[in-house]
């Protein structure tokens, strides 16, 4: 980390996030080679010898470990071939999802102990890292309520907006628009993760234009950091910061 002190300056929970974008990115590059169905019956029949010998050993994680792929991931193609060749039915992918998220309904307990092993080691994927995203991005969000309330900002919130039949919002309207940096504001939106290029361009694409379209022009945190150059949108109409800002001007009562 001396080497690089732009790096050991940050946060663990900005390294996480920038670690696991990197490592999503590169599972995505190789997901087709993991997929064919020569490397899906090798994996099967490697589980099987494995858990032949020693049904206890972490055969699908250090399966997955070995071909650097995801457990869960690894865990469900294995989970997928299994059920094909014991069930009458092709798995349906909610049947798949509930058995990952709980693997005592696999009707196999050597199989179930090793998805869980899978499930319980993946810092990336898998029904464990979607809660805990999940939480962190709710965490964020309260955090952010929080905030606009001790500025006395008035605002609506996502399911606000969505009982009044929006079906794109962001996570806070503002009832009385405000400036930041010279900017004006009609909404904020948080994002729990670094902003880098490829999610924020997704972002820019299925989301915040889609805001700037029908409610103008918002602001949107990245709690962990983004890369500078990408806040080249601000004359356009949206904003980005690291954090809540400390200069927001009403139009009523000055600096909030």
């Amino acid at each position: 980390m001396e080497n690089f002190p732009s790096v050991s300056s940050q946060s663990q929970a900005t390294l996480l996030s920038i670690f696991s974008q990197e490592y999503q990115k590169h599972i995505k590059r190789t997901h087709a080679k993991h997929h064919t169905s020569e490397a899906i019956e090798s994996y099967y029949q490697r589980y099987l010898n494995g858990v032949g010998k020693n049904g206890a050993a972490p055969v699908l994680l250090e399966l997955a470990n070995e071909v650097d792929y995801a457990p869960s991931l690894m865990a469900r193609i294995i989970l997928e071939r299994f059920l094909q060749e014991h069930e009458e039915t092709p798995p349906s992918k909610s049947v798949i999802n509930s058995m990952l998220r709980d693997p005592s309904q696999i009707p196999d307990g050597v199989l179930a102990n090793q998805v869980y092993q899978c499930v319980v080691n993946d810092c990336c994927y898998g029904p464990l890292v979607d809660c805990i995203k999940h939480a962190i991005g709710h965490e964020h969000e309260v955090l952010l309520r929080d905030l606009l309330l001790e500025k006395n900002l008035s605002f609506l919130d996502e399911d606000q907006l969505r009982a009044k039949g929006y079906d794109k919002t962001p996570d806070f309207i503002l009832q009385v628009p405000v400036a930041v940096e010279g900017h004006i504001i009609h909404w904020i939106e948080s994002k729990a993760s670094f902003g880098d290029e490829c999610s924020h361009h997704a972002y820019l694409h299925d989301q915040f234009w889609s805001y700037w379209n029908r409610f103008g022009p918002g602001l949107v945190i990245y709690w962990y950091g983004f890369i500078q150059e990408l806040d080249c949108n601000r004359d356009r109409g949206i904003l980005l910061k690291a954090c809540f800002p400390t200069d927001i001007v009403t139009l009523c009562h000055g600096v909030a």
